[in-house]
């Protein structure tokens, strides 16, 4: 039998390699985070173009696009997923990328972990993502207000299936896809990798070696201040998305 208390932080839990299948925030968590903020360079603010705005004013996905609807308010529940598709945006106007390419990068983000099955290391949940999000690409690009077009479902579904790949585990059939959907992946890989500052060990926090984005240095403090703002506000009581949008809307974001 556990001698955990239920009451117990993740960071408590982190330290001692007991953290659960399924991880929500806490107050202790949230203020060892703040305590540890790292030395990061000003991010300059970002200007998002009017159609990434509307996507992510959209950004609040439904519990029943999540395999398990525990996740759903957990560490890869809809507030990372809502900041992750934030993050994609910006990242998007860094490199330069069109309307399109922007608009399924912020897709991809937002539904990349909807198909986890717990908040631990569970490799494969890409693959079943890019799976989940083909078979329901209609439903998910017309939450949005938009239409799915053959091309941006693909390129979207590759970033889905390669983001928890590692790039040196990349073996051939994972190369050629990459080849194909490259920008919108190491966009998304970036995204995603942005948002580590939510997790309970400094170790796993953002690590641009990890990663193929120039720009990914320059948008910690960015990152750092999405997780902080919002995951407050959620503790404070606010839904997962209203949590999310009150940072995107500190940030100018929305």
């Amino acid at each position: 039998m556990s001698t955990t208390p239920l009451t117990a932080s993740l960071i408590d839990l982190a330290a001692r390699g007991q953290l659960p299948l399924h991880q929500h925030m806490d107050h202790a968590t949230i203020t060892w985070i703040s305590d540890h903020r790292p030395d990061l360079p000003p991010t300059p603010t970002p200007a998002l173009r009017p159609q990434s705005k509307e996507l992510l004013a959209h950004g609040g996905m439904p519990t029943r696009w999540w395999a398990d609807p525990r996740l759903y308010t957990s560490l890869h529940g809809v507030r990372h997923a809502m900041r992750t598709a934030a993050l994609a945006a910006v990242l998007a106007e860094a490199n330069g990328l069109d309307d399109a390419d922007t608009t399924t990068a912020i897709l991809a983000a937002a539904v990349h972990d909807c198909q986890r099955r717990h908040d631990q290391d569970d490799r494969g949940h890409g693959a079943r993502g890019a799976v989940w999000l083909a078979a329901n690409a209609d439903t998910v690009w017309g939450h949005f207000g938009l239409t799915a077009m053959p091309r941006r479902i693909v390129q979207a579904a590759t970033a889905v299936r390669l983001h928890d790949i590692p790039y040196e585990e990349f073996e051939a059939a994972n190369k050629a896809d990459h080849a194909r959907a490259e920008r919108i992946t190491d966009l998304v890989k970036a995204a995603d990798a942005l948002d580590r500052y939510r997790l309970p060990k400094l170790k796993w926090w953002p690590d641009s070696r990890y990663v193929r984005e120039p720009a990914f240095d320059q948008l910690g403090e960015l990152a750092f201040d999405l997780v902080l703002v919002s995951e407050q506000a959620y503790l404070a009581g606010a839904s997962g998305p209203a949590a999310v949008r009150y940072a995107l809307a500190e940030k100018g974001l929305v």
